[in-house]
Parts: C-alpha cells; sequence; structure tokens
C-alpha cells in the first residue's frame, strides 16, 4: 500500500511537469509569435505615415468626385474670370520693368525719348493702379467660392486668403504700393534735377548799363533764355505737373531766377538799401544814396523784373496766368525790389528838412517814371505785399513833400527873430531859399511838385490850381524880403547895416535876374533890389571910407607959415590920425564878409578910387618931411601907397569854411541866420 502510494504520488508529479513544460513552449510560441508581430508593425509604420500623408491630397484629388455636379461645372467659369484680369496685371507689371533701364539713364541725352517713356509708364501704372484691386477682388470671389463649396483644399485655400490679405494691405498702403519698384520716383527726380540744371546753366547776370545808355523808354528786354531751353523747360513741366510735382518745379524756378537778379544787383553795391533811419542824421547825409536809387531802380524794374517777367509768362505759359504771376511775384520779391521800395520808406521817415523836399520829389519822380512798368509788372493779385509798399511809400513820400512845402512859409518867417550874421554877409537863410524856390520852379521841380500837391489836395477832397503855387513862392520871398528889413534895422552899426543891405540887395538881383523865380517876380522888382543895392552902397561908402581922405586935410600946411619944423609936426599928427582911423576901419571891416565877387572887386575899387589918389598925393607933397629918418618913418609914413592899395583891394573876402559848402553840411537845429530843418512842427522853431 505504501508503495502504492508512492507510485501513484509519483506519477502526479511527472503529470504537473510536463503541464509545465507544456506551458513554457506555449508561452514561448506566443512570445516569438508577438515579437514577429512587432517587428512586423515597426516595419510598416513608415509606410502608413506616408499613406497618412497621402491621404489629404488624396481627399482633394477624389473631393471633386464627391461635390456637387454644378458646383463643379460653375468653378471654371469663375476660375477664367478671375485669372483673366490678374495675367494682364502681370504682363503689365513685367512690362514696367522693362521700362527700367531707359528711365535710370540721363534725361537731357535724348529728353523727348526719355518724357516718352516716362508717359509709357504712367499710363502703365495708372492702369495697374485701376486693375491691380480689380484682380484682387475678384481672386478673393473666387477664393470664397472654392470655400462656400468645399471645392478645394481647405489649407490650400487658407494660403491663398493669406496671400490675398498681403496684396490687399498693400495696396491700401500708399507708401508701400509703389508697383514700379519706386522708378517713377527716381525719373521724377531726375527730370526735377535736369529742370533746375537747364535753367542753371542758362541763367547769366545782366551788367548794368550807363545812366545815358537806360534811356527815357521802357525796355522791351529779349528773352534770356533760348527758345529750345525754353521748350525743354515747358516739356519738363508738363510731365512734372502731370504727377503733381509743379510746385516743386516753381521753388525751383524761383530759387534759381531770384538768385540770379541778387546776383545782377550785387555788383551795384546795394548795401545802402538796408541803411535804417537811426543810421543817418538827415536827408543830406545820404543825398547821393537817393540818386543812385533811383537809377538802380529803374535798372532793376526795366531791365531785370521786365526779363523776369517776360519769362515766366513764356515758361509757364500752359500753366495759366496765376501760376506764372504768382512765380514772378516771388521772384521780384525774393530778388530784392522789397529793400528798393523800404529804402525810399526810410528816407520818408527821417527828419524833416528843406533838403528833403527835393529829395522825396527825387523819389516821387522816380516812381511816376516807372508807374506805368509797375502797374504792368506788379499789377496782379499775386504782387499784393508789393502794391501795399509802394501805396505806402507814395503816401509817404506825397504827404511828407506837401508837408514840407507849406510848412516852409512859416519856418522863413519864425527865422526872423534870430540876430543877423555878424559878418554882414548873405545869410544862408537868404541864398538857400533863393536857390530853393528857383529849383522848385524850374523844369526839373514844378511839374513834379504840381503833381504832388494835386494829389494831396484831391486825397483831402480839395482843389489844386497852380496859382496856389505860385502865390506860395511869391509868400516866401516876400517873408525874406521882411526878414532883410527887420535885420538892417537889428544893426547897432550903421555901416554894418549898410554893408549888410548892399550885400542882400545885391544877391537878390543877382541870383533872380533870368530865372523862373526872377520872370516871376518880374523886372520892376529886380530893378528895385538893384536900386537899393547902388543907394545902400553909396551909404555904405560915404559913411565909411568916404570919411577917410578928409583926415588927410592940406589947409593948415597952406596957411602954416612957421617953417619946415612946424610943418613936419603937422603932417606927423595928420598922418597919425589918418593910420588911426585907418587901422580902425579896416581892422573892424576885415572881418565883414561881401560872398558875390563882382559886388567886391567893384565895392574895393571905389574904396581905393576914394583913398588911394588922395593918399598918393599927399604922400607924394608931404611924405618926404616924415621919411628923412627909419623910426619917423616906420611910425608915421606906416603904409606906403602900394601897400595901402593892396590892402583895400583885400577886403571882404571869403574866409576858409573848415566843414566844407552849405550844400555838403549836414544841418542841425539851425545854421546861424539860415534855413531851419523843419524837424519839428510849425509851432517850434529849430
Amino acid at each position: 500500500m505504501a508503495g502504492g502510494s508512492v507510485d501513484v504520488n509519483g506519477d502526479g508529479d511527472s503529470s504537473r511537469i510536463e503541464n509545465l513544460i507544456s506551458a513554457r513552449k506555449s508561452l514561448k510560441l506566443s512570445l516569438e509569435k508577438s515579437k514577429s508581430i512587432g517587428l512586423a508593425l515597426q516595419k510598416s509604420g513608415p509606410r502608413l505615415e506616408e499613406i497618412s500623408q497621402r491621404l489629404p491630397s488624396l481627399e482633394s484629388a477624389v473631393r471633386p468626385i464627391r461635390v456637387d455636379k454644378d458646383a463643379l461645372v460653375a468653378v471654371g467659369g469663375h476660375i477664367n474670370r478671375a485669372v483673366g484680369p490678374a495675367a494682364a496685371v502681370l504682363k503689365v507689371f513685367d512690362a514696367v520693368h522693362g521700362l527700367e533701364k531707359s528711365l535710370l539713364s540721363e534725361p537731357r541725352n535724348d529728353l523727348p525719348g526719355y518724357l516718352t517713356v516716362l508717359k509709357r509708364l504712367g499710363e502703365a501704372l495708372r492702369f495697374l493702379g485701376d486693375n491691380c484691386g480689380l484682380a484682387i477682388q475678384w481672386l478673393e470671389d473666387i477664393v470664397e467660392y472654392l470655400e462656400d463649396n468645399a471645392v478645394a483644399d481647405e489649407r490650400y485655400l487658407l494660403n491663398l486668403k493669406k496671400l490675398l490679405k498681403n496684396l490687399r494691405e498693400l495696396q491700401n498702403d500708399e507708401e508701400k504700393a509703389r508697383l514700379d519698384g519706386g522708378l517713377l520716383e527716381a525719373a521724377l527726380d531726375k527730370l526735377e534735377h535736369e529742370f533746375r540744371q537747364l535753367l542753371t546753366e542758362n541763367s547769366v547776370p545782366l551788367t548794368m548799363l550807363s545812366s545815358s545808355a537806360l534811356g527815357d523808354q521802357a525796355c522791351i528786354a529779349p528773352s534770356p533764355l533760348p527758345v529750345s531751353v525754353i521748350h525743354k523747360l515747358q516739356a519738363l513741366l508738363a510731365r512734372l505737373k502731370a504727377n503733381y510735382r509743379l510746385e516743386k518745379c516753381i521753388s525751383i524756378y524761383v530759387e534759381v531766377r531770384s538768385s540770379n537778379v541778387r546776383a545782377s544787383l550785387h555788383a551795384l553795391n546795394l548795401d545802402y538799401l538796408e541803411i535804417s533811419v537811426a543810421e543817418f542824421n538827415d536827408v543830406q547825409s545820404i543825398e547821393g544814396y537817393i540818386a543812385q536809387w533811383g537809377k538802380h531802380l529803374e535798372f532793376a524794374v526795366k531791365h531785370l523784373f521786365e526779363v523776369e517777367y517776360k519769362l515766366c509768362s513764356e515758361v509757364f505759359e500752359k500753366m495759366g496766368l496765376d501760376v506764372w504771376m504768382g512765380c514772378f511775384s516771388k521772384i521780384a520779391a525774393q530778388a530784392g525790389i522789397l529793400a528798393f521800395l523800404q529804402f525810399g520808406k526810410t528816407v520818408t521817415e527821417s527828419k524833416k528838412d528843406p533838403i528833403k523836399l527835393l529829395k522825396l520829389l527825387d523819389i516821387f519822380a522816380s516812381l511816376n517814371k516807372l508807374r506805368l512798368d509797375f502797374n504792368r509788372l506788379f499789377g496782379g493779385a499775386a504782387c499784393v505785399e508789393i502794391q501795399n509798399l509802394t501805396r505806402e511809400l507814395i503816401k509817404s513820400v506825397i504827404d511828407g513833400a506837401a508837408e514840407i512845402f507849406w510848412e516852409l512859409l512859416v519856418q522863413v518867417e519864425l527865422q526872423r527873430q534870430n540876430p543877423p550874421p555878424l559878418d554882414g554877409s548873405v545869410p544862408k537863410l537868404v541864398s538857400f531859399i533863393t536857390d530853393y524856390c528857383n529849383k522848385l520852379l524850374g523844369e526839373d521841380y514844378k511839374p513834379i511838385l504840381t503833381q504832388v500837391l494835386i494829389i494831396h489836395r484831391s486825397w483831402k477832397r480839395q482843389s489844386f490850381q497852380e496859382r496856389l503855387l505860385v502865390t506860395e513862392v511869391l509868400n516866401i520871398m516876400k517873408a525874406v524880403e521882411l526878414n532883410l528889413e527887420t535885420w538892417i534895422k537889428a544893426y547897432d552899426d550903421p555901416m554894418l547895416s549898410n554893408f549888410f543891405a548892399m550885400n542882400n540887395h545885391w544877391h537878390l538881383y543877382k541870383h533872380l535876374k533870368g530865372t523862373k523865380l526872377g520872370e516871376l517876380l518880374g523886372d520892376s522888382w529886380l530893378r528895385e533890389h538893384e536900386q537899393y543895392k547902388d543907394y545902400y552902397s553909396t551909404n555904405f561908402l560915404r559913411d565909411s571910407w568916404g570919411k577917410l581922405p578928409g583926415q588927410l586935410s592940406r589947409e593948415g600946411l597952406i596957411l602954416l607959415s612957421g617953417g619946415r619944423a612946424t610943418a613936419r609936426d603937422l603932417v606927423k599928427k595928420t598922418l597919425k590920425k589918418f593910420n588911426e582911423v585907418f587901422d580902425e576901419m579896416y581892422t573892424k571891416q576885415s572881418g565883414w564878409v561881401m560872398p558875390e565877387r563882382d559886388l567886391r572887386e567893384k565895392t574895393c575899387q571905389l574904396i581905393v578910387q576914394a583913398v588911394v589918389p588922395v593918399y598918393r598925393s599927399y604922400m607924394q607933397n608931404y611924405g618926404p618931411l616924415v621919411e628923412q629918418d627909419a623910426s619917423s618913418t616906420a611910425k608915421y609914413a606906416k603904409y606906403t601907397v602900394q601897400k595901402l592899395e593892396e590892402m583895400l583891394l583885400c577886403l571882404y573876402r571869403l574866409k576858409p569854411v573848415r566843414h566844407g559848402s552849405l550844400r555838403g553840411r549836414q544841418f542841425s537845429g539851425k545854421f546861424g541866420n539860415g534855413m531851419p530843418d523843419l524837424r519839428r512842427t510849425t509851432s517850434a522853431v529849430v
């Protein structure tokens, strides 16, 4: 039994082992199978990935098979309508780039050809500008159709939509939407440069002619540019204007041509135009500049601005009147016309004096001479600044001239309270007024002054007759005469009073005879002053030198019977008295002045005739009595006949003037007994 049990147990163990072995084998086979399957799967992975990547394209390829038949039929027409404009745009775009080589060359090599190519570029760009947006819109429409009908792959459509969006943004951005890549701007820059170069190369400063060569006629100046150059400028302007560059062209033109005018004026040395009122004392200090101003202004208007006016009208003819007139006004203003007008305004603002009246009339004459030229050249609306300044200048000139003229009588009357000159000469007032009134009545100034006064009174709604001017001048001369009468009576010394009267009556006669003022005053007035001169001359000689020969009386010597010694003593006494009277009179009158040479020589001859013959006779008869020794000769025979005559002939000569003549001297306040400078109102003595 025991052994049986063992056997039974032994058979059971072996059975379990076999089962284990069988399970192990089965597991091993399963592992090997799994391993092989894993290897197979590993090998098939890339193929699956490839299939996965190809599936979308396969899906897209087969999608049209799955879409609606009507949608497939319609999509072809949509695509054709979108692709057609896009293809045309691309074709024109390629043509634009084909123009690049020609447009990057220099325009002057073949300007007409260059402008033709540039015109084609403009037309192409306009086509692109008009059609690019339309082509984009149609492409956007077909994309939308494809998307709505699921005809195309979504990713493909997404890329298309992104590209079309970028195109749309570029189109809306003006700076980036340069379909020519900036070629048009580069070509236009070259045209602007050519425009400037043509102007610069053909702009040459004009030299001022001599004053005699200027003449009185208006200068119809020839064009300073050749016709061929003008035609080129016009062609350039037309193309640049078409591309909105006209303002830049005008700026270039104004810069070049105004610079050329300034160069022409620079040679004239116009620094004086910058003088301010504070830089000079009165008009006389810049009198020379005022004379130059008139000539320079005439040259500038008739020979410079006339040329610029004509040239602007030719070059900008096709741009319209407003354009070329505006261009000309800028040239005139920048070249210096305003400086000319401002200088005239500065003169009107200076201190008042009589000379200023003449200078204001000179300024008015210059402006009046150029009146037609000013109206023609600067009459347009574009020249309003020049017009305003010109009107202001003319008004200031007329107001200033009229004011000085009507104040002149009052100022002459105010001088009456001043003392007469100590040397008995002609007061500066008398000499100045006679010369001044003659100028006002002369052919140079009378028509101008009359015109000024007519205009001035018309502004006040007052009429003017030429007689008013004549009457005022006559009143001024009457005031001068009254001044002389007052001054003649003001001397304490009767001899000096006669001397002064003789001087002034002769001055009036001499300087007014044969003049406009003399004709106005009349022959009887002139003869009256000549007679007054003779009257006062007679009185002067009688009361002064005419008394000197009486000092050489021989009456005592003829009756004397006391011998030679007594005669010598009487001669000594007589000569001593004569010498004392002569020395006193000569010393006093050696400071007197007789400005008129003819009157001075005649007066001195009369004095010599009155004194010298008597002295000569006396010395011949009695001189030997006192000439026996040197001491007596020097004391009593003090003057030889020749010496006495020389001394008398040298009387009344003009004294050297340290500061030049009256004309060259700057007036300040009042000059001695002379003409005031009218720097204040009529109620003040200046």
